[in-house]
């Protein structure tokens, strides 16, 4: 059960962020309304909330989970793989240590958190554009010092490896179609999505509870098959910046 979450506040130039969309321009009061919905969806699930103010010279600030990595035992320091990005980091750190010890991922190697799947005591992470081999390598180190078992996935198309790949407990992942019955995965019970929806592959899984973008009804239904509760939140804004609702909080 996770019973903190870190979570950021979108700053007046959350737009001027890193995206590759093409979805219109971002709007900073629905924003707002859209990002305290989640915080709050996620304290009716029993999460403390622990809400940092907004980081002015970072735009992508509020994307927190790519920020670090948290155990149970350890919480690892991100290196963010976007240049623009580094330094976002630096404020997550001390709020950590009062929870975990913390380690750092170390140059030349690069870690997103949005690359890093737990799946219990397995990690999954994804090579991208945003975490390099070096960095999965010390990542693998730290967790397997801590007893987890871990492999490298490449993350194909997608910004990171959980915008195609997320874990929902029980054994089951939701996934693209290009990451059905991929190697690594085996072992698990998959719910692949409709290509129309792949969107919906970032999915949040808290407490025994899914939270999933609005608008994806087909795969609604299909994760209502799993008898957990599902709840649907607007995330147009952050979709238009490349984000999803697993990027914006670190839960543990």
């Amino acid at each position: 059960m996770f019973t903190q979450a870190i979570v950021r506040k979108p700053g007046k130039n959350f737009a001027a962020g890193i995206t590759s969309a093409s979805l219109g321009t971002p709007d900073y009061e629905l924003i707002l309304t859209q990002h305290e919905n989640y915080v709050q969806a996620l304290n009716r699930l029993g999460l403390n909330i622990i809400s940092l103010e907004a980081e002015p010279d970072y735009p992508d600030a509020y994307f927190v989970e790519d920020t670090a990595v948290v155990t149970p035992l350890v919480a690892v320091i991100a290196r963010p793989g976007a240049p623009s990005r580094r330094g976002e980091e630096d404020s997550i750190e001390p709020v950590l240590a009062r929870f975990r010890p913390t380690v750092r991922i170390r140059p030349p190697g690069t870690v997103d958190g949005g690359d890093v799947i737990m799946a219990e005591n397995r990690f999954f992470i994804g090579l991208s554009a945003r975490t390099n081999a070096e960095g999965a390598r010390q990542l693998g180190r730290i967790l397997k010092e801590h007893g987890h078992t871990w492999e490298t996935v490449p993350a194909g198309v997608g910004l990171h490896l959980k915008s195609s790949v997320n874990y929902l407990g029980r054994q089951t992942l939701l996934v693209t179609q290009s990451f059905a019955g991929h190697k690594a995965f085996k072992a698990y019970h998959q719910i692949i999505l409709d290509p129309a929806e792949e969107y919906a592959a970032n999915t949040l899984w808290v407490n025994d509870c899914l939270l999933i973008p609005a608008g994806f009804e087909k795969t609604g239904n299909k994760l209502k098959a799993l008898g957990l509760p599902v709840v649907d939140l607007h995330t147009s804004e952050a979709r238009k910046m490349d984000g999803g609702l697993t990027c914006m909080s670190i839960r543990f």
